[in-house]
C-alpha cells in the first residue's frame, strides 16, 4: 500500500475568532479529494482548538502546534499531551524550526517530546530542517540526520509519526527548495531511516515538505517520488490551501 498524501496547515500565531470561523467555512465548503487519497490536518493556535474542532468538517483533522515534554503539573504556560487527548485533538506538531530557534529547543528535547506525545496516543508531525548557513556549508544531511536520530533514539513505533522536512531558509521567505532539492533530501532521509531503523519504517513513513509551499508550486513538488505531502504555513490561511490539498491527485494519477 502506498503512503497516503498528507497536507498540514500550520496557522502559527495568527487569527481572531472571526477570522478562524471564515477559514473553517472556506475549508468546509471546499471540494477536495477523498480521505483515502489525502489526509488533511489543520493546526490553529491553542486558544482556537475547541472552536475549530467543533466547526471543522469530519474528514479533516486538528493538530496542536506544540505540547509539553511530560505529564502536566507546575509548568506555567505549558499545555500537556493529556490535555490535548482530553479535548479530542488527535495530532500535534513538534520541533518546528521557530521553536528550535526562538525557544532553543534542542534535538534531544524534541525527541523526548515526540516520544511522550506518542505514548499518550497523539499522532505527531515532527519537524526537521537546516538553516541557510548549514546548507551552504554542505551539511544539510548531517543536520537533518542528527535531528531525526534524536527522535529515533526515543521512538520505537513510527506508525503515528510524519516527518516534516522544512528547510529553515525557505520558511516564510518566499524562497522554496526546488523540486529536485526537496526530493534529494527526502530520498536521503528515507535512506537514513532504512539504514538506521528498518526498511519497513523507511517505506511506510511519510516525509512531507514545508517551506513557502503555495498553489503555484505544489503540483511540481507533489510529483516527486519521496515527497508525501506538505506542511503549509502562510498559504494555509488563504483559499489557495485548497489547491495544495488537491495536488494530492498528482500522486494518485502517477
Amino acid at each position: 500500500m502506498g503512503r497516503k498524501f498528507c497536507v498540514g496547515g500550520n496557522w502559527k500565531c495568527n487569527g481572531t475568532s472571526e477570522e478562524v470561523k471564515k477559514i473553517v467555512t472556506t475549508l468546509n465548503e471546499a471540494e477536495v479529494p477523498s480521505e483515502d487519497v489525502v489526509e488533511v490536518v489543520v493546526s490553529p493556535p491553542f486558544v482556537f482548538l475547541p472552536l475549530v474542532k467543533s466547526l471543522l468538517r469530519s474528514d479533516f483533522h486538528v493538530a496542536a502546534q506544540n505540547c509539553w515534554v511530560r505529564k502536566g503539573g507546575a509548568f506555567t504556560g505549558e499545555i500537556s499531551a493529556e490535555m490535548l487527548v482530553n479535548l479530542g485533538i488527535p495530532w500535534v506538531v513538534l520541533g518546528h524550526s521557530e521553536r528550535r530557534s526562538f525557544l532553543n529547543e534542542s534535538n534531544e528535547f524534541v525527541g523526548e517530546k515526540v516520544a511522550y506525545a506518542l505514548s499518550q496516543g497523539l499522532k505527531v508531525i515532527a519537524c526537521i530542517g537546516e538553516t541557510l548557513e548549514q546548507r551552504e556549508s554542505g551539511s544539510t544531511m548531517t543536520v537533518v540526520a542528527a535531528q531525526t536520530k534524536a527522535i529515533a533514539d526515543k521512538v520505537s513505533n513510527w506508525a503515528n509519526v510524519v516527518l516534516a522536512y522544512e528547510p529553515v531558509w525557505a520558511i516564510g521567505t518566499g524562497k522554496v527548495a526546488t523540486p529536485v532539492q526537496a526530493q534529494e533530501v527526502h530520498f536521503e532521509l528515507r535512506k537514513w531511516l532504512c539504514a538506521n531503523i528498518s526498511a519497513e519504517v523507511a517505506a511506510s513513513t511519510r516525509i512531507i515538505y514545508g517551506g513557502s509551499v503555495n498553489g503555484g508550486n505544489c503540483k511540481e513538488l507533489a510529483a516527486q517520488p519521496d515527497v508525501d505531502g506538505f506542511l503549509v504555513g502562510g498559504a494555509s490561511l488563504k483559499p489557495e490551501f485548497i489547491d495544495i490539498i488537491k495536488s494530492a491527485t498528482v500522486k494518485k494519477n502517477a
